[in-house]
Formats: structure tokens, C-alpha cells, sequence
């Protein structure tokens, strides 16, 4: 079959991979400029040299047996390490987070910059519309965030839309600041201080290079309180609670930005993958399952396994 997926984030590209080793065509259309989404690693010049922050998702674990054989192949080809700071199981995308994105890519027919806005039955098959022009396939696969999904299927499977509208992200403030001179405080990271949430010495995760560089994100409750902020008070805010955790002062930055994600954190709808066989149009994300990277690549691959299934 031709099939469209909407969304090469982690669930989109583990669908694809395994429906295009079953013999189908492939191809990925995504609204962002490049690879990384949720799993993006951003680069800051400084006058100390490049440096670098995961500024989304920050590691993750391993528990399923198949995903434990996929982190491995990412480990032999050199795109995941892993990173004690958190915990004996946690693992990091080297040199940076995109790389595990990058490399699931690699070979793969995405359209970065291409947003789908609307699709379409078309006799038996979809088409998929966008800025370009239209594209005609066999079977869609929505994979992305679940507030991106009921605008895509309200017409066609309205449960499923429901379904997406109630299961809510939550937002997160992120800071990135890359200072002159190490921090003073002995662990990588450190949790639930303050308005902070979660930050981290970026700059000691494996295959990192550049400056002392931390990644500070806000609770989700303080992120949501503030979500509408200007950036200078947010960046003030957990740079202050970044200090008195540390025992501070901190040293001076080289650069420091701010990003807000306004769904970072994923619901959990309970489901694992959303298929219909006579429709041939599926939905797969971290948002079914929940807010684990290891979730976005079970649902992809249940997901697929579902299509060839049928």
C-alpha cells in the first residue's frame, strides 16, 4: 500500500520503519523545519564556543523487551548512550537528544516544513492537503500531538477526536543557560525545587561538548500558572530557584533563552493504537499510552503491526 503518516516524531517513524520493511510505501509529512520535536536539541553560539541543550525531553528509560532491542541498535549505532544522573536505567540520544530522530529519518521520505491541513476520503483511498498541493494514498496514520488530532479527524471518526480532546497535554517553561565557568554543586540534576520541575547539567550527558550548559524546566503546575508570561520573568524566575538549589550564586551566563512548550507532557487516553481496518486510518502517539518516549514507539509499532495485520 501507499501510505501517509502525518507527524515523523518517534511513534510516526517506528510505524514507518516496520510498515516499509513489510514492502509498503512510505511517506512522512511534518510541520517542523527539521527532525527533533519533543526530542530536540537546540544549538546556542557563545563565546566560549557552541553550545548545546535538550531542551525537550531530557532522557528516557527502558522497560519493554522489543524497545530494549530497538535502544540497542540506536546504541550500536552510536545515536543513544547511557546516563546514571537520573537512574541506573536511563539512556540519552548522543550527541544529542535528535539524534535518535535523525537517524530513524535517514532514508525515509519525510517532508519537513510541510503541515497537513485537512484530509480527504477519497473513493477508497485519502488525500492529504497541504500548502503544495494534494497526495493521494491508501491508508493515514495521525501521528501527532493529541490537541492536533480532532481538527484531522472530527469528520471522519468523531470518537477518536473525543477521545484526543480529553486527554490533555501539560505545558512546560524551559530555560537554557550556558555559563562562563562550571556550576558548584555537585550532582548532574536535580528535581522538584522551587518552580523547578527538573534541571540538568546538559553539558555532562555523554558525547556533549561546549560550555557548562543547564536545562531548567518548570513544574507543570508552575508552567501552567505562568504559561502566557514574557520570557524575562520566566528565564528570572527559574534561574533564581536554579541558584538557591545550588547553593548559588551561579556564574555568569554566556547565554540564556527560554522556550515554552504548550504540550509537553502527554495525557494518557488508555489505549495503545487506534485502528480502523475498512477506513485503513489509524492514530498512534505517546498520548494513548502515555508520556514516555518508550510509549510513542509502542504505539507506533502496535500501530503497524495492526496495518499489516489487516
Amino acid at each position: 500500500m501507499k501510505i501517509g503518516i502525518i507527524g515523523a516524531g518517534l511513534a510516526g517513524l517506528t510505524a514507518a520503519r516496520a510498515l516499509a520493511e513489510a514492502g509498503h510505501v512510505v511517506t512522512l509529512f511534518d510541520k517542523a523545519r527539521g527532525p527533533g520535536g519533543r526530542m530536540s536539541t537546540r544549538r546556542v553560539e557563545t563565546a566560549a564556543g557552541m553550545a548545546f541543550f535538550d531542551h525537550g525531553a531530557q532522557y528516557f528509560n527502558v522497560r519493554d523487551t522489543g524497545f530494549a532491542e530497538t535502544v540497542a541498535r540506536w546504541e550500536a549505532e552510536g545515536v543513544a548512550a547511557r546516563w546514571p544522573a537520573p537512574g541506573d536505567n536511563a539512556w540519552v540520544g548522543t550527541p544529542g537528544m535528535n539524534a535518535i530522530i535523525k537517524a530513524e529519518a535517514a532514508g525515509r521520505d519525510v517532508r519537513w516544513n510541510c503541515r497537513i491541513e485537512r484530509i480527504v476520503r477519497d473513493g477508497t483511498g485519502w488525500q492529504l492537503a497541504h500548502a503544495e498541493g494534494e497526495e493521494t494514498f491508501d491508508t493515514v496514520v495521525v501521528a501527532v500531538p493529541a490537541e492536533q488530532v480532532a481538527p484531522l479527524l472530527a469528520q471522519h471518526v468523531p470518537e477518536w477526536a473525543a477521545l484526543a480532546d480529553a486527554t490533555l497535554s501539560q505545558p512546560c517553561w524551559t530555560v537554557m543557560a550556558a555559563f562562563a565557568e562550571p556550576v558548584a554543586f555537585g550532582p548532574d540534576s536535580l528535581r522538584d525545587q522551587g518552580a523547578i520541575g527538573w534541571a540538568a547539567r546538559n553539558s555532562a550527558k555523554p558525547g556533549r561538548t561546549g560550555p557548562e550548559s543547564w536545562v531548567i524546566q518548570g513544574s507543570a503546575a508552575w508552567s501552567a500558572a505562568h504559561l502566557e508570561d514574557e520570557a524575562e520573568p520566566v528565564i528570572a524566575a527559574l534561574l533564581a530557584d536554579l541558584t538557591e538549589a545550588t547553593g548559588g550564586p551561579l556564574p555568569a551566563t554566556l547565554a540564556v533563552q527560554a522556550h515554552r512548550w504548550r504540550y509537553a507532557l502527554s495525557g494518557a487516553a488508555g489505549r495503545t493504537a487506534l485502528w480502523d481496518g475498512d477506513l485503513r486510518l489509524g492514530v498512534s502517539g505517546d498520548w494513548l499510552i502515555g508520556p514516555r518516549i518508550e510509549s510513542a514507539w509502542a504505539s507506533g509499532r502496535a500501530l503497524a503491526a495492526a496495518i499489516v495485520e489487516s
